[in-house]
């Protein structure tokens, strides 16, 4: 790692009084929402709804971590089974043409430790990626509400954003969203993907990327008219890998740990290597089913990695009335 800030133990969470009061609004908002979609389009998620490909592979944990990374997970060199779901953000099954956040969502398999639910030990530890360095709010009352607005279509979308931001308020946040949402991919194996909201790591804080080896192939300029159609043919005709790295916590005014709205300018480390072995993920449909029926949680997770901070402790929440509505949980 190069030099900069030291990591840091000086993290803290800060939790409103009536935090829990306002989360447990979320999940009956985000339930409407997914009953609404399922009735469209078949039993699925509030978010994430339509999976592109679901793969297997391993995590080679790495050795001779600093001290920062080398907790939990990473605290020595170990190789463990992988799931991996690819995913478009959207509440519908659209086009892939259309603009949107993907998502990487990958569960390492056979860890040791309790979990970060606090319910006795851990399942897996689930690492839940996007195509973006950091969240759109850097709260989840403005996701929310964001969300619950534009799933009743555009024009509750666009009273919304007046409401809330004023009239040229709301013009430049929805410039802001345009741009999150429209900007280019190049494909999940080309495309590095982030947290973008932070998890402990022990006594430290950290952020997480995924990166992708050059052998991997180019990135694509034009977005084709299935991505996951476009990852599979990669897939099937070789091995693909990525470097997992780690950024951590130096300071509350560089590396916030309760706005998810700002980048972390620290520097990554990498910890570990996903391999997915060459394999032909459209034959097998049994994956498929596996990892659509699958939790992929970043709170399903070893304790020493528990989410920090506002929208993590949120999609606590979200998460977990999303898997009851869709028979998970």
């Amino acid at each position: 790692m190069s030099k900069g800030p030291a990591p840091s133990k000086n993290w803290k969470e800060v939790i409103p009084a009536d935090e829990e009061q306002r989360f447990a609004l979320y999940g009956p908002k985000f339930a409407a929402i997914q009953q609404r979609k399922s009735k469209k389009y078949g039993t699925g998620r509030a978010l994430h709804r339509k999976q592109l490909t679901a793969a297997r592979g391993t995590l080679e944990v790495l050795g001779k971590l600093p001290e920062f990374a080398a907790q939990g997970l990473f605290s020595q060199p170990a190789q463990y089974p992988v799931l991996v779901r690819l995913s478009n953000g959207g509440m519908d099954k659209t086009s892939d043409h259309k603009p949107d956040i993907r998502g990487f969502a990958f569960s390492v398999l056979g860890v040791q430790g309790n979990s970060a639910l606090g319910n006795g030990p851990a399942k897996s530890q689930d690492f839940a990626l996007i195509n973006q360095e950091k969240f759109a709010f850097p709260k989840s009352d403005e996701f929310v509400d964001f969300v619950v607005a534009a799933g009743q279509g555009g024009g509750a979308l666009l009273k919304f954003l007046i409401s809330r931001y004023g009239f040229l308020g709301s013009l430049k946040r929805l410039a802001e969203t345009v741009k999150t949402f429209g900007r280019h991919f190049g494909g999940f194996a080309a495309n590095p993907m982030y947290s973008a909201a932070p998890i402990a790591c022990g006594p430290y804080a950290v952020r997480v990327r995924l990166v992708p080896a050059v052998s991997n192939g180019p990135a694509i300029k034009k977005a084709p008219d299935s991505w996951g159609a476009e990852f599979s043919e990669r897939l099937k005709q070789q091995d693909l890998h990525w470097e997992l790295q780690l950024q951590p916590f130096v300071d509350e005014a560089s590396t916030p740990i309760e706005d998810a709205s700002v980048d972390w300018p620290t520097p990554y480390t990498t910890v570990a290597r996903l391999t997915l072995p060459q394999q032909d993920t459209v034959a097998d449909a049994a994956l498929a089913q596996q990892v659509e029926a699958g939790i992929f949680d970043p709170w399903q997770a070893l304790a020493e990695h528990r989410p920090l901070g506002d929208v993590m402790r949120a999609r606590k929440v979200v998460y977990f009335e999303s898997q009851k509505g869709r028979g998970a949980a």
